[in-house]
């Protein structure tokens, strides 16, 4: 199986995705997006921003290659009542199947960032944008001293290495690195533009509740765990992850949570 794939479909994102809603719709309402707008969301888990971008009346597509995800989608999407909303799966480096100039808007947050090959992720998205349309994305920064990156980073402390040749998802979050795929991807270097922002997970428990969702559900969680097991350094990365959730909780009530994380957004004029 592709390693991406299964990294993505070993636990259940929808578990962590419940925690990010109002910051998904609050992403949706910051793109402007009108009726009968042609958006892609690529690596959309099973929803966060596809469906309110539907909601507000754009026909969306949401691409992502886990397939509980998208069988997770379609059924948020059909519960919802809207028939402007599908979802399929696909590789965000490779979207054979979706024809040249077909959206107005591609979308992906926190998601094509972790899909192999990034120039060719560039590359298609561009391809699959209509000249005069937008790209928007979501990314992780390495190094920030918030949530995810900090997740991520602690965990590869306890994770094997990656195979050669890897290239880590966090370098969608570095500006030049960025600017370079699209500019290869025939992109001018002036049309793309950068700005930081902030994602929030809402949990209505304590911190230690939502570390226990990102430890049974999130992927590369789940993996550093495994791991660590294996290392007899479980307990060691436990603590770690319990001091982290707990000294960034943002929530004025000790029985829930309510955590900030730092993204780079990413705009592409085309």
């Amino acid at each position: 199986m592709n390693p991406n794939k299964a990294l993505w479909e070993k636990g259940d994102f929808t578990r962590i995705a419940a925690t990010m809603r109002a910051s998904g719709a609050a992403f949706v309402d910051g793109l402007a997006v009108a009726r009968d707008l042609d958006v892609l969301d690529l690596g959309c888990g099973d929803g966060t921003t596809a469906i309110p971008a539907a909601q507000r009346g754009a026909n969306v597509l949401g691409v992502d290659i886990a397939r509980n995800l998208v069988a997770a989608g379609n059924e948020r999407a059909k519960s919802e009542g809207l028939t402007n909303c599908r979802f399929q799966e696909g590789d965000a480096s490779d979207l054979r199947g979706l024809a040249d100039d077909s959206f107005d808007l591609v979308v992906s947050v926190f998601g094509a960032m972790f899909a192999p090959r990034p120039h060719d992720v560039a590359q298609e998205m561009v391809r699959v944008a209509r000249p005069g349309g937008r790209i928007v994305m979501g990314n992780w920064i390495p190094g920030d001293p918030t949530l995810v990156a900090q997740i991520l980073k602690i965990c590869s402390a306890y994770s094997p290495p990656p195979p050669a040749g890897f290239v880590s998802p966090m370098t969608w979050g570095i500006e030049s690195e960025v600017t370079d795929r699209f500019a290869a991807a025939g992109v001018p270097r002036d049309d793309v533009s950068f700005a930081r922002a902030t994602w929030t997970f809402d949990h209505p428990g304590r911190p230690a509740e939502l570390l226990s969702i990102f430890r049974d559900f999130y992927g590369p969680t789940m993996n550093a765990f495994a791991a660590a097991e294996e290392s007899g350094r479980a307990d060691e990365l436990q603590s770690e992850l319990e001091d982290l959730f707990a000294s960034q909780n943002a929530s004025p009530h000790p029985d829930t949570t309510s955590i900030p994380a730092t993204f780079l957004r990413v705009s592409v004029s085309l």
